[in-house]
């Protein structure tokens, strides 16, 4: 029981992180009048550098934050479905308390303008290209956080290369989709504001992008090990 709560806390911690700090990053650059460039700069370090501090925190406990991360660890048996279900209220309350908690901590004039740091898809492309940008993009974090993480044979770098994919991502299609590539980050904010605009792209992207990204690493590249007992392993 002590090894769940410690997972579904660290969950929740690390989500809760993302939620608010890149909210706050995406109204501070409405409320010091930044311009296109570097409000994207400052929205892509606020979101990769808090992925890779929060990454390599916690990664001994979890480290996922992303229902998309936990249906990839869960598609390439690396988690079972109890742990799975507790990943993911972990990370569904926490981005739903961040996003209550950024709304109580700016003014309301502020959060509403910026739709509590909700992402906009741009009208210049499609639904389904906002999907396959959104799918690609989780694909590729997916794919570093099996390569540096998960894979016993890679290189010790925390949560390093993980921030830095997350940032480059970010940077690459901010401007067109919002750059969620995390279900639950898109989710916090829709509740706290009920704008729910394009939620079936930023969970079924991300989600389908994760889970080829897990599977395909885990049957191509990995070799075969049992994942620690305390991760919920699959036999």
């Amino acid at each position: 029981m002590r090894h769940m709560l410690r997972h579904f806390v660290a969950e929740f911690v690390g989500t809760f992180a993302i939620v608010f700090v890149v909210g706050l990053a995406v109204m501070m650059t409405r409320a010091l009048g930044a311009d296109a460039g570097s409000g994207l700069l400052l929205i892509a370090v606020a979101y990769g550098g808090t992925h890779a501090v929060f990454v390599s925190a916690l990664m001994s406990i979890s480290g996922h934050f992303n229902p998309a991360v936990t249906f990839a660890f869960f598609a390439a048996q690396r988690l079972d479905a109890l742990m799975a279900g507790i990943y993911l209220c972990a990370q569904l309350l926490g981005a739903v308390i961040g996003a209550y908690v950024l709304r109580m901590a700016v003014p309301i004039a502020l959060f509403t303008a910026a739709r509590g740091g909700s992402q906009i898809i741009s009208l210049d492309i499609t639904a389904t290209q906002a999907f396959m940008l959104e799918a690609l993009m989780t694909f590729f974090v997916v794919f570093v956080i099996f390569g540096t993480a998960v894979d016993r044979a890679s290189p010790k770098i925390g949560g390093l290369a993980i921030g830095l994919t997350t940032m480059i991502c970010t940077l690459a299609i901010y401007p067109l989709t919002g750059a969620s590539l995390n279900p639950a980050r898109s989710f916090g904010p829709a509740l706290v504001t009920g704008i729910y605009e394009g939620q079936m792209i930023y969970w079924l992207g991300p989600i389908l992008g994760a889970v080829i990204a897990g599977v395909l690493y885990d049957q191509l590249f990995m070799r075969r090990s049992t994942e620690p007992v305390d991760h919920g392993a699959v036999s």
